[in-house]
């Protein structure tokens, strides 16, 4: 049987070749990307400051063009740090985000840190996405009133922040399922750190945590967005 020839998809001819099954791969590749992101604006509580950092964190500097949604999600943010193990990496993704034409204008300011425990005190913001088994955000490092967005863990064995972290902070969940499976919570538990009949946010001064483990309902969404896009074009 003779091998299918290779499909070369263009912007002009896009909506003509693209078929459902070639959609759905797309969209199966992308749609979770997609949907943490989507979800974004609503993790990161409104009482900031008129001029906040943001501190962003592995993997957004390995999908480089994923951060500008959250960046452009917070009008009040003024400047945006950037950490990597390899702060090249970090500088690179800097320099990116500072040249484009999505914040010339925005008076924002980018920058590329490497040393992680001297930058993490300085977020309002710390959106942490990585798949690390040991803790990497330091509970007595974090800013008051500070919020820390953790969307990497979805194991037992993956931790991105301690138990100060938890303890000093009032912890939200985008759906009952991380309760079982992101290995901060389900450790904190053990460990009597955490416990579910906690109330929300109630001044200023408290660090807000939020722990997402994704959600068929942002999927469904992100697909309507896409979708949208898609047709409007």
């Amino acid at each position: 049987m003779a091998s299918s020839s290779p499909i070369f998809i263009s912007t002009e001819n896009l909506r003509s070749i693209l078929t459902h099954q070639t959609l759905i791969n797309h969209i199966q590749t992308n749609l979770p990307k997609i949907s943490t992101f989507l979800q974004t604006p609503i993790r990161q509580h409104y009482n900031l400051s008129p001029s906040s950092s943001l501190l962003l964190m592995p993997s957004w500097s390995s999908s480089s063009s994923y951060p500008y949604i959250g960046v452009q999600a917070r009008h009040s943010l003024r400047k945006v740090l950037i950490w990597n193990t390899k702060v090249e990496k970090a500088e690179t993704l800097a320099k990116k985000m500072s040249e484009s034409e999505e914040f010339s204008v925005s008076g924002l300011s980018f920058e590329g840190v490497g040393n992680l425990d001297e930058v993490v005190g300085f977020g309002d913001i710390v959106s942490c996405a990585t798949n690390s088994e040991t803790p990497l955000v330091k509970g007595e490092r974090l800013k008051i009133g500070a919020h820390l967005d953790l969307v990497g863990s979805f194991k037992h064995s993956m931790k991105e922040c301690d138990d100060e972290a938890l303890k000093r902070g009032k912890v939200f969940v985008d759906n009952e399922a991380a309760l079982v499976e992101a290995g901060e919570l389900v450790g904190g538990f053990e460990r009597g750190v955490i416990k579910e009949d906690k109330v929300g946010r109630s001044n200023l001064e408290e660090i807000t945590v939020f722990k997402s483990v994704g959600s068929a309902v942002v999927d469904m969404l992100a697909s309507q967005f896409v979708y949208e896009i898609y047709t409007r074009k």
